[in-house]
């Protein structure tokens, strides 16, 4: 096949058509996507380093529902500690619109990591613009849909008028001295030498002319790019790479790909795109992304290692973690089989795979799980197990350790074996799968295991926690200011109408703060004076002396006889000094109730 060899970059002009360019032999729309082949290939150019960005909090919220500020902040720092001190992980783009996206990034802002760096994403038009300037990042990603299908048949516009638009937005950028990162949306559909390059090269003009770096992410929009290396134009991955580095003049450190996963290529694009000149591929912790996702962070940090033949830094084990905090935090179950994080992705099930496995875990097993992921293999429960067999599943599949092991000789080990003996007298031939014998271990080892009730306590005590934290950070609790305080505090009843009674008391445990309820509880309040001690309640003794939220055991409430809980956390003035505890009383049912329904 004839090389495409590189060449001086020339200018090409925009061709600034009156029909849009929808490449019908390639994308017929009733049928599946073509795939076709010109003969010519562009030759393998990595750049001097390759790197990983993220857009779990980005493109991957917009396959979920939102992460709360806090779990955005903790898969934040896993995300930091997942990359490593040399920044593999180098940047992490988030949304800045709503006050809880604001709030998200300063609280990342908060935790003063150098990577992964934290920048935005806005839409091509001033008015999002000030609100990059407004948070203060030094970069941010900017809509620029590059193909007819955007342009002509979204924005109904002509490509002149679309591409007039985008450099108006990122002048502004340079002007405010922020680096703009244009997201060619569509890329794998656009008129690349009559469009995408024309438009690339006044970017690259552009940023000589400032002094700033101008960024170029192509964005596989719909999946369709193609990582085969002598596949046409506009589906060719090699082709697009090449293209911007040596035709458009974008640096490869200026270049990242975007890619989606409609056609299950997705992972392998990205990779693509680094062998040919891209520094960055763009991803989300576990695919996530719109419609069928992005590539996985995890893949690309696994690939990474395999490509560069280094670690650098990188924690392969938080991969573990991370996939822990989604099932655990965020209530995510991950397919069993999903690579490196599922449950049985390193679990041998087939009888003769099963034998040499326990032999040498290295005939079956992809590398050293246990070391490089805290993962050891394991076999899958057959009738060939034993007592032992079972025990070890239970053990390891739960994690139990020290005096929380449990022994083969354990009378529910023996039921689950009475189990499996019957299973196998009708003439089974598979393993047993891991939910059952989650169940079968449920029902005979139900003390190992968190009831619905426990969960569903668990979260509602993780759910009030998080409202009062935040509560006591605002200012007028922090004043000190006792009526200012009361304001906030009934404006916080109303807003959550399971908080049952809300108060505030001083460093000595006496309430400073009125009888703050809902009005149909204000007479049964009407007992408790106003300036009655609470010094000797563990709701505020225990605060005080650890500087720690409390929260109590269920109780039942005195005045209103309802199942309630209560939690507690210090206040504390400008100087971090604590100068009183606020405390809540929480109608747990309510609360549960809420919750559930989520």
């Amino acid at each position: 096949m004839k090389l495409l060899q590189q060449k001086k970059p020339f200018e090409y002009l925009l061709s600034d058509v009156n029909e849009p360019m929808l490449f019908r032999e390639q994308f017929p729309y009733t049928d599946v996507p073509k795939i076709l082949f010109d003969g010519k290939e562009v030759a393998i150019s990595p750049p001097d380093e390759i790197l990983i960005t993220d857009t779990t909090f980005r493109d991957g919220q917009q396959a979920r529902p939102p992460y709360t500020p806090k779990q955005i902040a903790e898969i934040y720092t896993l995300l930091h500690r997942l990359g490593g001190p040399n920044g593999i992980i180098r940047q992490s783009e988030f949304f800045l619109y709503s006050e809880k996206d604001k709030e998200a990034v300063e609280m990342c802002k908060n935790l003063g990591f150098k990577y992964p760096e934290i920048t935005g994403w806005i839409r091509a038009n001033k008015q999002d613009f000030k609100l990059v300037k407004e948070i203060g990042l030094s970069e941010t990603g900017i809509l620029t849909s590059i193909s007819d299908y955007h342009i002509f048949l979204k924005l109904n516009k002509k490509r002149s008028e679309a591409i007039s638009d985008y450099l108006k937005i990122v002048e502004s950028a340079l002007e405010a001295g922020i680096v703009p990162r244009c997201h060619l949306e569509d890329i794998t559909r656009a008129d690349f030498y009559g469009f995408v390059i024309p438009f690339v090269q006044r970017l690259m003009e552009l940023s000589s002319q400032a002094k700033i770096p101008i960024k170029i992410r192509a964005c596989d929009t719909m999946g369709l790019g193609v990582p085969y290396p002598s596949v046409m134009l506009p589906r060719s991955v090699p082709k697009i790479i090449w293209g911007l580095v040596n035709e458009g003049g974008v640096p490869s450190s200026n270049l990242e790909w975007h890619g989606h996963n409609d056609f299950h290529k997705v992972h392998i694009n990205a990779v693509t795109a680094w062998l040919y000149g891209a520094t960055f591929a763009n991803s989300t912790l576990l695919g996530f992304g719109e419609r069928t996702g992005n590539s996985p962070l995890e893949a690309l940090v696994i690939e990474y290692i395999s490509l560069t033949g280094s670690t650098d830094g990188i924690e392969t084990t938080v991969i573990t973690e991370i996939a822990e905090y989604f099932e655990k935090e965020i209530d995510f179950h991950i397919p069993p089989i999903y690579p490196f994080v599922g449950s049985e992705f390193n679990v041998t099930k087939a009888g003769i795979h099963a034998d040499g496995i326990s032999k040498d875990e290295e005939i079956y097993n992809i590398f050293d799980t246990q070391k490089l992921l805290n993962r050891p293999p394991k076999v899958a429960i057959t009738d060939k197990s034993g007592l032992a067999g079972i025990s070890h599943w239970i053990n390891s599949y739960l994690r139990l350790e020290g005096g929380r092991r449990i022994d083969k000789r354990h009378p529910g080990i023996v039921h689950i074996q009475r189990w499996i003996d019957e299973e196998y007298k009708e003439q089974r031939i598979t393993s047993i799968s891991d939910e059952e014998m989650l169940r079968e271990a449920r029902k005979y080892l139900p003390n190992l295991f968190e009831s619905d009730f426990d969960l569903l306590k668990k979260r509602a005590y993780s759910e009030a926690k998080e409202l009062i934290e935040m509560l006591v950070e605002e200012e007028p609790i922090r004043s000190g200011d006792v009526r200012h305080q009361e304001e906030s505090l009934k404006r916080f009843i109303r807003e959550n109408p399971f908080i049952q009674f809300i108060y505030i008391t001083n460093l000595r445990g006496v309430k400073i703060t009125k009888n703050i309820t809902h009005p149909q509880d204000i007479a049964k309040y009407e007992g408790l004076k106003e300036e009655e001690s609470f010094a000797g309640r563990d709701w505020f003794t225990e605060p005080l002396s650890d500087g720690k939220t409390y929260c109590s055991d269920f109780y039942t409430s005195k005045f209103t006889k309802r199942l309630c809980i209560t939690v507690s956390t210090p206040i504390r003035d400008a100087r971090e000094e604590i100068i009183g505890i606020l405390g809540a009383d929480i109608m747990f049912e309510e609360l549960a109730r809420l919750e559930s329904e989520e």
